[in-house]
């Protein structure tokens, strides 16, 4: 075998892991009935792989070779556990029999395991924050610090979170399916939940040397796909339409060395319309049923940014009020400072200045880095510059973005 070979078969495996092992974990999941069992027969099938691919070469449906070569390593763990535990045995004899009866589907009717993991990690039976967790981790892929991050949360308490969410599943046998018609209001607010927080990690990830990752914000939109497949709800419209809406503007967020860009200077010539016109056209579709709430409502902001020629023709107005009604709609501190940068936009910095420091007050976004960016931005653009370096110096302290801390270092020597 030669080196370049060997080489060539370690790049495969890498996108493949890459780009398929949230779908592998899913089935495995689905297949196994067990979290833990399946994320380590998972690995345990990539080793193989990396020992085996090399010799053997390829198979032609890599997927399908790993699903099946976790599925009988899985069966392997359980009968070595058998010596101790002799209910193992019994478990691994029931998924031999089942490995042997073509249970393993083709590739379109697994399509949908990782929608049928959202439901059963997102199941009215867990905790309603162990839901979000554990369907970021265990669906998407985040890490326990990605995920701890974006809850502004201690990693050991977000890991505690997981491990008894999955405890819970395992005890209360909760099924891996999507829930009836019935069943499905309860769940799907969380389910959206969990997409939009992927789709955010994606689409400015919490921490690195890249402003985004477009793996994660392709895979959320690819889910919200696939809800709107499955059922006819305006709030599943609006979620697809806002993440359209951001992603159509990718290409234009960052320059050719990764610096970030902010939307007032954004080049809109490369906003992609494809995905603008349909974010548009399903924001009309959710707001003409008078049942949207939030997704709708932030999406339709999107659009008005979207259709405006520049920062300057932008309908802040507008966008003030589509503001208002989401923050009585959803009462959250984040909305509220985006309110503030609006009102600012809209009114001048002075009015925007006050609302954020009102905000501030309250303690809610202490650790939270644009707020403090969008304080010390104001605070730029009314002359104070004292003010604004050391709002500027909090800001670079909370991010963990290089693309960010470049940007806020960058303001602090235009303030020297």
């Amino acid at each position: 075998m030669s080196e370049s070979h060997a080489e060539q078969i370690r790049k495969l495996l890498d996108s493949v892991y890459r780009e398929e092992s949230g779908r592998i974990l899913a089935t495995l999941i689905r297949l196994l009935g067990d979290f833990d069992l399946a994320e380590e027969a998972m690995q345990d099938a990539f080793a193989a792989a990396l020992e085996r691919w090399p010799k053997d070469g390829a198979p032609g449906n890599p997927r399908a070779w790993l699903i099946s070569t976790g599925r009988f390593q899985a069966i392997d763990t359980l009968r070595r556990r058998a010596r101790f535990d002799a209910s193992q045995e019994k478990i691994a004899e029931q998924l031999h029999a089942q490995s042997t009866t073509g249970m393993e589907s083709d590739d379109e009717s697994l399509e949908d395991d990782r929608l049928r993991l959202i439901f059963t990690c997102c199941h009215p039976a867990l905790a309603p924050e162990a839901r979000v967790a554990l369907t970021l981790r265990e669906v998407c892929g985040l890490t326990t610090e990605e995920i701890a991050c974006a809850f502004l949360i201690p990693a050991s308490t977000l890991a505690q979170r997981i491990v008894r969410a999955k405890a819970k599943i395992r005890e209360a046998r909760i099924p891996y399916e999507v829930p009836s018609s019935a069943e499905l209001p309860e769940r799907l607010d969380v389910v959206l939940q969990v997409i939009y927080l992927l789709f955010n990690e994606g689409y400015s990830a919490s921490s690195g040397a890249s402003l985004t990752r477009p793996d994660l914000s392709s895979e959320a939109i690819r889910l919200g796909r696939l809800l709107n497949e499955l059922i006819l709800e305006p709030e599943a419209n609006g979620l697809l339409a806002l993440m359209l809406l951001h992603e159509s503007r990718r290409a234009s967020r960052t320059s050719p060395s990764g610096e970030l860009i902010l939307l007032e200077h954004q080049d809109r010539s490369l906003w992609n319309r494809k995905s603008i016109a349909e974010g548009v056209a399903l924001v009309e579709r959710a707001l003409k049923s008078r049942r949207f709430g939030p997704y709708t409502l932030q999406a339709a902001i999107a659009a008005v940014h979207s259709e405006a020629t520049s920062s300057a023709a932008t309908d802040w107005p507008q966008i003030v009020a589509l503001y208002s009604v989401l923050a009585r709609v959803e009462p959250s501190p984040v909305i509220e400072l985006n309110l503030a940068v609006a009102v600012a936009m809209r009114d001048g910095p002075e009015a925007g200045l006050k609302l954020i420091d009102a905000i501030l007050s309250r303690g809610e976004l202490t650790a939270y880095h644009l707020a403090h960016a969008a304080r010390a931005d104001l605070c730029r653009r009314l002359g104070k510059t004292v003010e604004a370096r050391s709002t500027y110096e909090k800001a670079l302290a909370l991010t963990q973005q290089e693309p960010e801390q470049r940007f806020l270092q960058n303001r602090l020597r235009e303030l020297e």
